[in-house]
């Protein structure tokens, strides 16, 4: 019989975690980047960052 009346307070706690607004949420894209300003690594891993979201999009098809 005890175990009744605690087993549904683990759970309580969800109502109280803290939301993200909306406009405070990024698409997580650098808009800072200047093409100009950038090195070679820099490139390189826009290169790869590149490949890499032109495969997913092929997985997902």
């Amino acid at each position: 019989m005890p175990r009744s009346r605690g087993h549904q307070n683990r759970d309580k706690n969800t109502a109280n975690l803290p939301q993200v607004p909306g406009n405070m949420k990024t698409d997580g894209l650098d808009v800072e980047f200047d093409r100009d300003l950038a090195d070679h690594e820099d490139l390189e891993a826009m290169a790869r960052s590149n490949a890499a979201d032109e495969r997913a999009r092929q997985r997902r098809q």
